[in-house]
């Protein structure tokens, strides 16, 4: 099984590793997690986090650049990445062998490691476009819906049509989106990333902008047609906001290919899940990085070692058929 990968942002680390009294002999000396495109929450989430892992346990290891959820799916299931960040509504299709990155194919060795955020659906504009409201969003209008084959462009899409949204589909990273809109060659952004998305809070900074909430009918509407929850986007998480929007969204999980050693996982979610704030300081979103947030993965098995980390110290009722391997 391999466990390496070209590294995007990887950091090496030799200090004294975090796990003193644990069998290392079967750990892998390095790891990658699959993160997604650069200006996504994904991408600055993920590689915080593989740093942060690589530096308490004295491993290599970090970020990968990806095409996000249904690509960390693959790369984590064949091995070719140790870890990846995946969404519940990617992870449900990749097992069903529905993944369009390889149709047939039922991904069931990607493990569900750890909790991390809700990622909300929201829209933005240029405030001089004068676009306030989806329905002011007029027919033809080219909207870019994030890397192709990524939570955004597998929802957002179908979100549109179920709002009677016309449009042209662009994708792209969210950072040359972001350039796009600015430049005018994009009308709308529709994104599916954890607040706030870096490429949004650098539009605030360089231009006005429109962050367009759902109304309530339109909510109503998603939350009866996709495996979505009802959210708020905070008023605090962008300058533009005068008070919260309301949105949409779909919790996002760490994964881990099943077959890494148990005792390497138990320890990568104990440097994870041990300390909160520390995780609040590589990006806001990690405010829902909690132990108590284990039961919102409804679809993948657990990987064994996160399993045992989570009913040692969660107090987690995990039955015995969601652990892989049992």
């Amino acid at each position: 099984m391999k466990f390496t990968a070209i590294l995007a942002a990887s950091t090496v680390f030799a200090g004294a590793a975090f796990a003193q009294d644990v069998d290392k002999s079967d750990w892998p000396s390095s790891f990658t997690v699959g993160t997604a495109s650069q200006g996504g929450t994904y991408f600055a989430y993920g590689s915080g986090w593989a740093n942060l892992v690589a530096k308490e346990l004295g491993l290599t290891g970090g970020g990968e650049v990806t095409g996000g959820p249904m690509q960390n799916m693959a790369l984590v299931h064949t091995g070719e990445a140790a870890f990846g960040m995946t969404t519940m509504g990617p992870a449900a299709e990749s097992l069903a062998g529905t993944n369009p990155i390889a149709p047939g194919l039922e991904m069931d060795q990607a493990c569900a490691m750890f909790p991390m955020y809700q990622t909300p659906f929201s829209v933005t504009a240029l405030a001089s476009s004068g676009i306030e409201k989806v329905s002011d969003i007029p027919a033809g209008a080219k909207i870019g819906f994030g890397p192709a084959g990524s939570t955004s462009d597998t929802y957002f899409p179908r979100m549109m049509d179920t709002l009677g949204v016309e449009y042209e589909r662009r994708n792209g990273g969210w950072t040359d989106l972001g350039g796009q809109l600015q430049d005018g060659l994009l009308d709308v952004i529709a994104f599916a990333a954890g607040v706030p998305v870096p490429a949004v809070s650098q539009l605030e900074v360089q231009t006005d902008v429109n962050i367009i909430e759902f109304t309530e009918e339109e909510q109503a509407k998603l939350l009866e047609e996709f495996p979505v929850s009802e959210f708020t986007i905070d008023a605090s998480t962008y300058t533009t906001l005068e008070e919260g929007a309301r949105s949409v969204s779909m919790w996002n999980f760490a994964i881990a290919n099943c077959d890494l050693p148990e005792s390497f996982v138990k320890e990568v979610v104990n440097v994870v899940m041990s300390d909160n704030e520390r995780m609040v300081g590589i990006h806001k979103a990690a405010g829902s990085t909690l132990p108590e947030n284990w039961d919102k993965n409804k679809v993948l098995k657990w990987h064994p070692g996160a399993a045992a980390w989570f009913k040692e110290n969660a107090d987690a009722d995990i039955a015995d058929d969601m652990i892989h391997g049992n």
